[in-house]
């Protein structure tokens, strides 16, 4: 899965999609997942749905990509798990909807 934009419109751009110009290309954030270890994952986007901000994060050598909700404190990223599948499903469609364009 794949979704990445190098724009230089300035934030105006027309492609349709609901990205974040803001979102520096190949950031990698530092996820620490249940079992204590931590993978490291490129964050591939960030979109807008149903009034609530997701983030797509890829970890390092895989193939199958994370969806959070997040919110952003200053230079901090806040993340929410899903956790109903309604939402997460909806999300996930959105986005694929999304790379499909």
């Amino acid at each position: 899965m794949s979704h990445q934009h190098d724009h230089s419109c300035g934030g105006d751009c027309t492609c349709g999609c609901s990205h974040h110009h803001e979102e520096p290309k190949n950031k990698v954030l530092k996820l620490t997942i249940d079992d204590g270890s931590v993978l490291e994952c490129e964050v591939i986007g960030t979109f807008d749905y149903d009034d609530k901000d997701y983030i797509v994060l890829l970890p390092k050598g895989e193939e199958d990509a994370f969806i959070y909700g997040y919110r952003e404190e200053g230079e901090e990223i806040e993340l929410r798990k899903i956790e109903e599948d309604a939402e997460f499903e909806a999300a996930t469609e959105y986005f694929l909807s999304l790379i499909e364009e």
